[in-house]
């Protein structure tokens, strides 16, 4: 699985991708964050969590530089020893929360996706 990115026509990226960029920009191509490392630029600690979700829960803004384009993403981190300015890698979990607690049927969702592991 890859954490995909889009580049656009006027060069700007964005995560997640949208069918259009800034202004309307058209997308050109796909890149996959999972290969780069990014920095923390603020966290916290949600204490009341919703079902399923593992509590606490550490989330980042963490900030990532492709080819000069800043790209920002949100996601829980893998550990609550976490400062602003740590270096992280998305890392694969099979779930982010446990598929059951939920009121959706567990089928019909996807439960795997990244955090942010302190590097």
């Amino acid at each position: 699985m890859s954490m995909d990115a889009t580049r656009y026509e006027d060069g700007s990226i964005s995560y997640p991708g949208h069918p259009r960029g800034p202004n309307g920009a058209e997308p050109v191509e796909t890149i996959d964050l999972s290969e780069y490392t990014a920095e923390v630029v603020t966290w916290t600690t949600s204490t009341a969590t919703p079902p399923g979700v593992r509590e606490p829960n550490t989330l980042a803004i963490v900030e990532f530089d492709v080819d000069g384009e800043s790209v920002r993403a949100i996601g829980q981190v893998t550990t609550d020893d976490v400062e602003t300015g740590d270096e992280v890698e998305p890392v694969h979990v099979e779930e982010l929360r446990e598929p059951g607690a939920g009121i959706r049927e567990p089928e019909s969702q996807e439960w795997d996706g990244y955090r942010f592991e302190p590097v």
